[in-house]
């Protein structure tokens, strides 16, 4: 006789029924082969006795067990495993010590191995140079909210509960339209945005939508690692062209547009990710007529428009595109915080309309009462305080940060300070590698990052992006204290390896 008394154990102070753990316990053993197919099990009364449990408790298990094709009741015979249920094949964990969490899926899939992230200490003392976020904690978060529960409490909010467009938020979408054209220079209609979850879902879209395997993108020597990736992920043959002060060299795109077809150019012409330098007012009208000449879209990923300290925001290449050639895309996830994942998604009618076909697949829609939030946030005025407000703290971040590295590490580090942005493009002497620097650095309980992912194209360039602006003044003391420690010490053993 199976020993039921043994095997089932009920415990009465789980918010479970006792009858749903005793039902989910009998599937256990059905399924483990311990109760095999026509096993006859006990009949109510006597299990009931066995488990001190109440006989309704075991009628109401068998019942379920049987609704669920676990069991089979034969009138005058009692309850019995279903004949038909095979036994579940299982790796034997007790040979091979495997625990469950960490087997390996049973099937075949395709793994994207592009970005490669080291794991994050859980150390509190540590600290993370990144390459250039904001600050949350000067989100205006106690005025989101507000707006928020606002819109929540509405009876007219109910029907943006259901599916809304693919699109996005029409609402939304209508006052990004005035605020973009007033604030960028743009002349658009509602028929030409769609609204992301971030640039990085408008760089997929984009790219999704314009690019099969070997068509050429042509990308910085330097670019955005996370543009790269997504460009590669369809296969895509991604030729890399010269940044230089007045970035991307846009002679030489026209080189290579007239011996081979071009599909497509990334570009961050605000401040080009990572070396923060602007393109030129005669490289982008440049740019502009290689598009409508050799018929190529041009990706402007304007992902820090609001943020100038020197001069006024300069207008994307976007507000000059004439001939449909731009997919413009931007988002508020480094304006405010990158947990509000809002963006958009600007290109001519047609393309828009594919995108919203795309975006139907992948995501179906955003999050509607957030979209009205940002709504009523930027209507009224709240995101244009928040610019206003962050960009003075980030200017006096800026001018710290770049004095701390001046003063006390202009022997290791050499840069320019930029005019806007979130991060500083500093470049190490020849004399060291990142790779020593790195690995010094966990010493004195700093982070690096992965620097390798600035120099895709291999121009041994020694530079990598120090963002500024969501440390505090305490914890831009902190970081170069640290770093002055690191590059002492690395200073004393030199590391001729090359970036």
């Amino acid at each position: 006789m199976f020993p039921y008394k043994t095997s089932i154990l009920l415990d009465r102070s789980l918010k479970e029924s006792l009858y749903l753990q005793l039902a989910n316990q009998f599937i256990v053993l059905i399924k483990d082969g311990k109760l095999p197919p026509n096993t006859k099990l006990l009949g109510s009364r006597t299990l009931a006795s066995l488990l001190f449990i109440h006989r309704k408790t075991v009628v109401a298990c068998y019942e379920e067990l049987d609704l669920q094709g676990w069991v089979i009741s034969v009138p005058k015979k009692g309850t019995f495993v279903h004949a038909n249920i095979p036994i579940l094949k299982r790796r034997d964990f007790d040979k091979d010590n495997t625990p469950y969490n960490n087997v390996s899926s049973g099937f075949h899939f395709y793994s994207n191995d592009c970005l490669i992230r080291k794991p994050i200490s859980s150390n509190s003392n540590f600290m993370f140079l990144n390459d250039g976020i904001c600050d949350v904690s000067l989100a205006p978060i106690q005025e989101i909210t507000r707006i928020y529960r606002q819109i929540a409490s509405k009876k007219s909010t109910l029907p943006h509960l259901s599916y809304g467009s693919t699109y996005g938020n029409l609402i939304l979408r209508d006052v990004l339209v005035n605020y973009l054209n007033k604030t960028r220079g743009l002349h658009i209609s509602i028929d030409n945005i769609i609204i992301t979850r971030g640039s990085q879902m408008g760089i997929f879209l984009a790219s999704h939508l314009l690019l099969k395997k070997d068509d050429i993108v042509l990308i910085g020597d330097t670019n955005y690692i996370s543009a790269n990736v997504s460009f590669e992920f369809q296969n895509a043959n991604l030729i890399h062209i010269p940044v230089d002060n007045d970035g991307l060299v846009t002679d030489e795109i026209e080189a290579l547009c007239k011996f081979k077809k071009i599909k497509a150019v990334f570009v961050t012409s605000h401040h080009h990710h990572p070396t923060t330098v602007t393109l030129s007012a005669n490289r982008r009208i440049h740019l502009l007529n290689l598009a409508k000449t050799y018929n190529f879209a041009i990706i402007e990923d304007d992902y820090d428009y609001d943020f100038n300290y020197n001069h006024a925001p300069i207008l994307p290449l976007a507000s000059h595109d004439t001939n449909g050639n731009v997919i413009y895309i931007g988002s508020f996830c480094k304006t405010v915080a990158p947990a509000f994942r809002i963006g958009y998604l600007i290109a001519s009618k047609d393309f828009i309309d594919s995108a919203a076909n795309l975006r139907r697949i992948i995501d179906r829609q955003g999050d509607a009462l957030l979209e009205l939030t940002f709504a009523n946030f930027i209507k009224y005025g709240g995101l244009d305080r928040h610019i206003k407000k962050v960009l003075k703290i980030y200017k006096a971040r800026r001018d710290l940060f770049c004095n701390l590295l001046t003063n006390g590490l202009s022997d290791f580090f050499s840069f320019q300070i930029p005019n806007g942005g979130m991060a500083i493009w500093v470049t190490l002497s020849n004399k060291y590698s990142w790779h020593s620097v790195a690995n010094t650095a966990l010493k004195y309980s700093l982070d690096i990052g992965d620097w390798q992912r600035y120099d895709s194209a291999n121009t041994k360039h020694n530079s990598i992006r120090m963002g500024f602006a969501n440390y505090s003044i305490d914890e831009i003391h902190l970081l170069i204290d640290r770093l002055i420690s690191t590059m002492n010490e690395v200073s004393l053993i030199p590391d001729f390896r090359k970036f």
